[in-house]
């Protein structure tokens, strides 16, 4: 009953004094009634400096290897990184410490936390053919970042909310709980409009790095035959259905801005990537209910209206284009999704990479990418 009375106020949008408290009918007064009009007039939306966001990505990536264990590979690190340094040259946060993580695990997924740390699979590069592939991928969830889309989801939807004297970083409980919402975020996904505005950076972004813009729209097509030969949808698809569409406002995007770069680099990313990905049916999974970032519980993160969208979404044409922030749960809420739910590895430590820019200038020369 008190957490109702809570949200009624909070709704009503009530602040004033504590002794000014409005009666509300059939509640008698009470010390603990007073405290709560108090605080739902106190209350403020979640701000997340740019220190914090970065600390709380590093908290969440924790979880994510902590899930799917980490390709302990230098080298194919360094590559994804170097693809990926040279995309955040082109993004609106140049300067954000960004880190490329490559998880180990046959499932085909990416993830983008907070602060810079963008997550790709093996199963992922192991479907890719092109460094242009790669990079539209690695774009796309650099926009994640770049326009803090979770912070706003979280932000938005209410998910956390403190007293103006509370610190998220001085509160240890208040802490984890942004970290538990962010991490079940990360796994979900999010709404319509948040993936629209994605996918529009990210063409944008690898145009301007020279790579051409179809690499995603030449995953998403060989992603969706893939999972056209599985049970449900999968993955990247797991909450979106439809592709074809979605490929086609793609296509018209290009076609609109006028993108010119025609960079792949096939060669390239077969000599420095080997993987292959397996069939859907031959991914091993954990057991169900283990899947989940936040503890392997099935619990969803908010209460949506409707489904979230990730990065294999269908952008149907038309509609308002606004973003929505509309979140979904835990990928065990949504049932079976082998691909989500596929074994990670036992390794759990992240591999450091540096890149020099004598480095990144090289590859950049040699992919006869734009400066």
């Amino acid at each position: 009953m008190a957490a109702w009375i809570a949200g009624a106020a909070i709704a009503a949008g009530l602040s004033a004094p504590a002794a000014a408290a409005p009666q509300i009918p059939g509640i008698p007064k009470s010390k603990e009634l007073t405290e709560i009009m108090k605080r739902a007039g106190q209350l403020r939306e979640l701000v997340v400096t740019e220190d914090e966001e970065i600390r709380l990505g590093a908290s969440v990536s924790e979880r994510v290897r902590e899930r799917y264990g980490v390709v302990q590979d230098p080298g194919v690190h360094r590559y994804v990184t170097l693809v990926g340094t040279l995309l955040v040259k082109k993004s609106t946060r140049p300067n954000l410490p960004f880190r490329f993580i490559v998880l180990d695990t046959d499932g085909v997924n990416a993830f983008a936390a907070p602060g810079g740390f963008i997550h790709v699979t093996r199963g992922a590069l192991g479907l890719m053919s092109t460094e242009a592939e790669l990079a539209g991928v690695l774009a796309h969830e650099i926009s994640h970042v770049t326009e803090k889309h979770t912070i706003e989801a979280i932000r938005k939807n209410k998910l956390i909310q403190m007293t103006a004297e509370e610190s998220i970083t001085k509160n240890a409980e208040l802490w984890n709980q942004l970290v538990d919402v962010t991490s079940d975020l990360v796994m979900a996904g999010f709404g319509r409009g948040e993936e629209m505005e994605s996918d529009r950076d990210g063409l944008a972004m690898a145009d301007a790095a020279g790579y051409s813009p179809a690499g995603l729209g030449d995953f998403l097509e060989r992603l969706s035959a893939r999972n056209k030969a599985s049970t449900g949808r999968q993955g990247l698809f797991a909450s979106h259905p439809e592709t074809k569409e979605r490929i086609t406002t793609l296509d018209r995007e290009i076609t609109a801005r006028r993108y010119a770069s025609s960079v792949m680099l096939g060669d390239r990313y077969r000599s420095r990537i080997s993987y292959t990905a397996k069939p859907v049916a031959e991914i091993a999974t954990v057991e169900a209910g283990s899947a989940g970032l936040a503890g392997g519980a099935s619990k969803p993160a908010a209460e949506p209206k409707k489904k979230g969208f990730g990065l294999g979404t269908l952008l149907k044409p038309g509609g308002t284009g606004k973003k929505s922030a509309e979140v979904t749960g835990s990928a065990a809420s949504r049932g079976v999704d082998t691909e989500r739910g596929a074994v990670g590895g036992p390794v759990k430590a992240i591999v450091a990479v540096k890149v020099s820019q004598a480095e990144l200038d090289a590859f950049r020369k040699e992919g006869n990418l734009k400066p």
